[in-house]
C-alpha cells in the first residue's frame, strides 16, 4: 500500500508516518515474531516429551519383574563356617576375615545403591532378597518393601500375608562387597524380583571410618547387626524354570 499526503494550510503529514498505515517492514517483523513464538513453543514441546520418554525408557527397562503366585525358591541359603585361622586378606582399604562360605538362591526384593555415606568404598550396593514364601508373588503383593540407612523395612496392612517370623526368617538385607568391578556392575543393575544365585564369603571387615563390621551368620535374627556381610565372587540370573527345578531338587 502507497502512503499519501494530506494537505490543509499549514499543515502536511504522512498518514504512514502517523502510525495509520502498516508499512511492509512491520508486517515482516509481525510474521517473523509469531514463527520464532511457534519456533520456542514447538522445542518447549520437544523437550517436555524428550524428558518423558527417558523417565518411561528408565522406568520399562527397570521395573519390577513378577510371576504367577507360588513359591519359587523353596531352598534356604546354605552356610559353612570356616575355621577360625582361615586366610585373612587386604580388600582395597579395608582388610576382609572371612567367617563362614554362603550361598543362596533367592529373589531380589529391592536394591539400594549407596554413594555417600562411609560405608559406600566398600560396600556401594544392598540387596533385600527373600526366598521361600518371600519368593511369592502372592505374598509379596501385600508386602511394601524398602530400603534406607542400610536397613530393610517391609510395610502390610493389617493382617500380613504371613506370619511376620516368616517374613523375618525368610528374607535379609546383604551388604554387598562385590569382588569385580563387573560384578558390581551387575549387581547395580538387577532388577526387582530377578531370580539369582548368589556366592561368596561372609566376612568381617575392618578399616577406615567403618570400625569393624562383622557380618550376621543367622537367618533368624532382625535389627542392627542381623545382615549379611558378603564378598561376593559369583553371581548368576536365574530363569523362573531353572530355579523351580533346583528348588524340586531340594526337596527331593
Amino acid at each position: 500500500m502507497k502512503s499519501f499526503t494530506v494537505t490543509r494550510p499549514g499543515i502536511s503529514a504522512s498518514l504512514a508516518d502517523a502510525g495509520f498505515i502498516a508499512t511492509p517492514t512491520d508486517k515482516h517483523q509481525s510474521c517473523f515474531s509469531k514463527a520464532r513464538n511457534s519456533c520456542d513453543l514447538v522445542k518447549k514441546i520437544l523437550f517436555v516429551l524428550a524428558i518423558v520418554g527417558v523417565w518411561f525408557a528408565h522406568w520399562y527397562l527397570h521395573r519390577p519383574i513378577t510371576y504367577a503366585p507360588g513359591v519359587l525358591i523353596a531352598a534356604d541359603p546354605t552356610q559353612v563356617k570356616l575355621p577360625s585361622n582361615a586366610p585373612e586378606f587386604d580388600f582395597s582399604h579395608f582388610h576382609l576375615k572371612p567367617l563362614a562360605r554362603f550361598a543362596a538362591d533367592v529373589r531380589l526384593l529391592h536394591s539400594k545403591i549407596y554413594r555417600y555415606d562411609r560405608q559406600a568404598s566398600l560396600v556401594p550396593i544392598d540387596l533385600a532378597v527373600g526366598w521361600g514364601p518371600m519368593s511369592d508373588q502372592h505374598v509379596l503383593d501385600r508386602l511394601h518393601v524398602s530400603q534406607s540407612m542400610r536397613f530393610f523395612w517391609y510395610e502390610y496392612k493389617v493382617p500380613p500375608p504371613i506370619a511376620v517370623e516368616q517374613i523375618v526368617s525368610h528374607a535379609t538385607n546383604i551388604h554387598v562387597i562385590p569382588s569385580t568391578p563387573e560384578l558390581s556392575s551387575r549387581c547395580k543393575a538387577l532388577r526387582s524380583g530377578a531370580l539369582v544365585h548368589l556366592s561368596g564369603e561372609l566376612v568381617e571387615a575392618t578399616g577406615p571410618q567403618i570400625g569393624t563390621w562383622r557380618s550376621s551368620l543367622s537367618r533368624t535374627d532382625s535389627g542392627n547387626g542381623a545382615c549379611e556381610l558378603l564378598y561376593l565372587e559369583d553371581l548368576d540370573v536365574l530363569s523362573a524354570d531353572a530355579a523351580l527345578h533346583k528348588s524340586h531338587l531340594a526337596q527331593r
